[in-house]
């Protein structure tokens, strides 16, 4: 099978604050990377594991 090139976002939450970007086009992977370092390392998680902590965090 074939990888997807990652298509990253960022949080509409942003603003002028330092954030993360997020590829989830993927279905076997989601990959985190920091917006000012985007050449550095990224998280791969599985999904499952990306809605759980989506779903953490908003209720935070």
């Amino acid at each position: 099978m074939q990888r997807l090139a990652p298509n990253w976002r960022t949080s509409s939450y942003t603003g002028s604050e330092n954030c993360v970007e997020v590829a989830d086009n993927d279905p076997l992977e989601v990959m985190v990377r920091d917006t000012k370092d985007r050449n550095g390392g990224r998280l791969t998680v599985q999904p499952a594991t990306w809605t759980a902590f989506v779903e953490f965090a908003k209720k935070r």
